[in-house]
């Protein structure tokens, strides 16, 4: 039995200012075949690690292929895509003939010239590989379930989690039922129902927490072989932007359409009640300082870098300084010519420097303070489930009260190690603001003692109303109060 397995991903804010070139995947993740570690998955290559190490105990050859992922920002470079894709087809068909087909993906790249690159991949892979070999795909549930990718795929598996803690455990799942697939023990069949809606669906919070643990429990059971949540990527302006259930059955198509569908008509029925509450940054400053205990987390999802941001937005740092705001520390601020001029004048020194606020409009002004340089730090990483996430050099500085940690590789909040690696303790500090939508509360959740959302000037605007859509298919909620959901696969 041979099977092979790829990664090509990103997520695509199709508004943000900063496009995705073959550099950004040089600074995450670009691996030839035989060069991804070994002690841990990276950025959508899950389904190859899982494999690699299945590979002798389920008695299948596993060829690698080349695993392309950058961080989240604009829309990728035309000749960039298609150079990392066609070296991935190229090796798929070097490998031929294969019985599957491992697909690490996200679901919400996008390039120029390409909506569906996710779909165009699958295509093309479908095309050199035929109708017998099994294709399974494994994708972010912040994606676009197009249609084009479950009629080319045999089996299709979500991450459950948001934050994406799951990603193992979901490899896991697609790689055991592409192998079962193709010794002939099962038949999947895939149905796709369209919620035609657009939201936010964090699973730390209790009402999305029992939808996901109700959907999960389904599985293995009455011929049920997957359930999966699609949420959308709210920030792209493609066609097929919707939040959509995709359920697969051992062949049983009826089966799949009934419960795509109740389990659609539910998730329509949570509109409007799974994010978490948010306030004005400045009241989520004063409840924050008010609140007896520590440490206070006090999100921003509006300059995730998560969701395409450029993370470099001083609105509710330049407050705290002048609130005069103590035993406050902020992170991550991406400026990597800041951090060059942080280590340019050496740990200890005091000095005037300009940071942040530097991509556009929504990045704030930047700040000139005299800072002093607390800690420096080459090559740093912080943790995100199993995964190592790559700061670059990082540096952190005192303004008054607020330490802050600049880092060199643009990415979100996710690991206490973004503090931890500059000497700043996360459970010794009053309020920490951490630039991150929900990721953060894998590792921040637990050690909070409040948790505050608040609402900011960044890019991500968290009212999608307000966002300026032009090729989204309408109906959709909630930029229109009546909708038409329903099977579309």
């Amino acid at each position: 039995m041979r099977i092979f397995s790829a990664t090509i991903a990103t997520e695509t804010n199709t508004f943000s200012p900063m496009p995705t070139s073959l550099d950004a995947y040089k600074e995450c993740v670009f691996l030839r075949p035989g060069e991804h570690p070994t002690d841990t998955p990276v950025m959508c290559t899950a389904p190859l690690w899982v494999a690699r190490r299945r590979a002798a105990a389920d008695g299948f050859s596993l060829i690698e292929g080349s695993c392309f992922a950058a961080s989240p920002a604009g829309t990728t470079n035309r000749a960039d895509y298609e150079m990392m894709r066609d070296e991935i087809l190229g090796q798929v068909k070097a490998a031929l003939p294969l019985d599957g087909v491992l697909l690490g993906l996200h679901g919400a790249m996008v390039a120029h010239g390409y909506d569906d690159t996710e779909g165009d991949v699958i295509e093309r892979v479908r095309a050199l590989v035929g109708p017998k070999c099994v294709i399974g795909v494994e994708l972010d549930p912040h994606c676009h379930l197009t249609l084009k990718r479950v009629q080319l795929s045999d089996i299709i598996v979500l991450y459950k989690e948001f934050p994406h803690t799951d990603v193992v455990e979901r490899a896991e799942d697609l790689l055991t039922l592409v192998l079962r697939t193709i010794r002939g023990e099962i038949h999947p069949v895939m149905s796709l129902y369209d919620c035609r809606q657009v939201g936010s669906y964090p699973t730390t919070l209790p009402l999305m927490r029992a939808f996901v643990d109700k959907t999960a429990a389904m599985e293995g059971k009455d011929g049920v072989l997957s359930v999966s949540i699609g949420h959308c990527f709210p920030y792209a302006d493609v066609p097929e932007l919707s939040g959509r259930i995709l359920v697969v059955t051992d062949n049983d198509k009826a089966k799949a359409d009934r419960l795509a569908t109740a389990i659609g008509q539910e998730f329509v029925a949570m509109r409007g009640k799974t994010a978490p509450e948010s306030v004005p940054f400045d009241e989520g400053i004063s409840a924050a300082v008010a609140f007896n205990g520590a440490p206070v987390v006090m999100a921003d999802p509006a300059d995730n870098a998560g969701g395409g941001a450029p993370t470099d937005n001083t609105t509710i740092l330049r407050r705290l300084i002048e609130r005069d705001v103590q035993d406050a520390a902020i992170g991550p601020i991406w400026d990597p010519i800041a951090v060059r001029l942080c280590f340019d004048a050496g740990e200890g020194a005091t000095f005037p420097l300009r940071f942040g606020g530097k991509i556009g409009p929504t990045s704030g002004v930047p700040v000139d303070a005299m800072v002093t340089v607390t800690a420096l730090k080459r090559d740093c990483w912080q943790s995100f489930g199993p995964t190592q996430v790559p700061l670059g050099d990082c540096a952190a500085i005192r303004v008054g009260g607020v330490q802050v940690a600049l880092i060199t590789n643009r990415t979100q909040a996710l690991g206490l190690e973004l503090f931890r690696n500059l000497g700043i303790e996360p459970t010794e500090r009053k309020l920490l603001v951490v630039k991150s939508t929900n990721h953060f509360m894998a590792a921040f959740g637990p050690i909070a003692a409040k948790v505050i959302y608040v609402d900011s000037d960044g890019p991500l605007n968290r009212d999608y109303r307000k966002i300026p859509y032009t090729r989204v298919q309408r109906p959709i909620w909630p930029l229109d109060a009546e909708t038409t959901p329903g099977l579309i696969a």
